[in-house]
């Protein structure tokens, strides 16, 4: 109660003190959220790369961007070293690429299922529904992300209509937090008819559609280095780019870990000028209560509890902006996903660990900011003390 009574002795300055740590932790859970994301991005792509190759059209990239032939499948099959070649056409799922994204846009991946024969190791879950199977080739079905579903607003057994074309829902993915959950997975042949439309007729009149690819997978056999097959790759045909998983990681890692240490350094700046006003709001308090010190440490009190006490009033001052600043935080994150989701843009993902952190950072961050002047009151001459007006 006596700590209550003291924050309430200075109601505006408290107030201004801590919507200041309010506003710093609120940017600092929202730049985290968002740092969160792209994280989960860049690691859904690390897992869904390692341990295989993924080969592109010259100026395509991871599968996208450039028209292949399927007979080269066999071609790369032949490789030593290699175990399965999975041919697949993805397409962007609209050519209208305008507004905020984070990561790939709603994406058409189509691909012959269990063509991988077992290989494949990025595990999918579902929702609701079923997965796509080698029967479904020659249909037009589709399986939905949860993101992506969501914007469509489609359930199991609905019809939606990609790129003109209707297709049946038969399965849709619980949420992976990456890619996937902006994508509709359509059979191979479907994939094929709906991307050489896409291609002007000049080009689409020289080409089999049933021979169009935009991207291969290739699995190494056990034990053999990923890399070894890009280079064999690279020697053995013409016109494509392998990558790897570490070129992944290598490319796409870097930039993220700049764009989140960016992120994470704005919130920190905003927090930090709220310490900064934590360590003015103390030391005015310490010199309006110099006489009160001064008679609590004259009846016997303890440097240690004058420390003590300052202290602690700042720590509640942090902890409480800290609490409102992740609600705060955590209404802002709620809405941006909210109204993200009819288009497939989810910019936020709050985890236990960033909401726990930060408001152990901001009470860490009022205590720090306390100490000071609390270690110059518990210093203060008793007598100078009493003396002070």
């Amino acid at each position: 109660m006596r700590l209550v009574r003291d924050l309430g002795r200075r109601k505006l300055r408290s107030t201004l003190t801590i919507t200041g740590i309010m506003i710093g932790i609120m940017a600092l859970v929202v730049f985290g959220s968002m740092a969160n994301k792209i994280d989960a991005l860049v690691k859904g792509g690390s897992t869904y790369y390692k341990d295989k190759v993924t080969v592109s059209a010259k100026g395509g990239y991871m599968g996208v961007g450039g028209v292949l032939s399927t007979r080269m499948a066999d071609q790369i099959a032949a490789l030593d070293g290699v175990d399965v070649v999975v041919a697949s056409t993805s397409m962007m799922l609209s050519d209208d690429a305008s507004g905020v994204s984070m990561g790939v846009p709603p994406m058409i991946q189509g691909s012959v299922a269990g063509s991988d024969k077992g290989r494949e190791t990025f595990k999918l879950d579902y929702a609701s529904g079923r997965a796509l199977t080698a029967q479904d080739e020659g249909s037009n079905v589709v399986v939905l992300g949860s993101d992506l579903s969501k914007q469509l607003k489609a359930k199991v057994g609905a019809t939606v209509t990609l790129r003109d074309v209707s297709f049946q829902v038969v399965g849709i993915l619980e949420p992976t937090l990456t890619a996937p959950d902006n994508e509709a997975m359509v059979p191979m042949a479907a994939a094929q008819q709906l991307f050489i439309k896409t291609l002007p007729t000049l080009v689409a009149d020289k080409l089999s559609v049933n021979e169009i690819a935009t991207g291969l997978i290739v699995y190494p056999k056990t034990g053999v280095d990923p890399q070894k097959i890009a280079d064999a790759i690279n020697a053995a045909v013409a016109g494509v780019t392998p990558m790897t998983g570490k070129d992944f990681d290598k490319q796409i890692g870097a930039a993220t870990s700049v764009l989140n240490a960016i992120l994470i350094g704005i919130g920190l700046i905003s927090l930090l000028v709220g310490g900064l006003s934590v360590i003015n709001t103390m030391a005015m308090s310490v010199a309006e209560r110099t006489r009160e010190i001064g008679i609590k440490r004259a009846i016997g009190a303890s440097r240690w509890r004058i420390r003590r006490e300052i202290v602690v009033e700042s720590s509640v001052i942090g902890l409480i902006g800290g609490l409102l600043g992740l609600a705060l935080g955590f209404l802002i994150t709620t809405l941006g996903n909210d109204a993200g989701r009819d288009s497939a843009t989810i910019l936020f993902d709050l985890t236990f660990g960033t909401a726990f952190s930060s408001v152990a950072f901001a009470t860490i961050l009022g205590a720090t900011a306390g100490f000071i002047p609390a270690w110059h009151a518990s210093r203060l001459d008793p007598v100078a003390a009493l003396r002070y007006e």
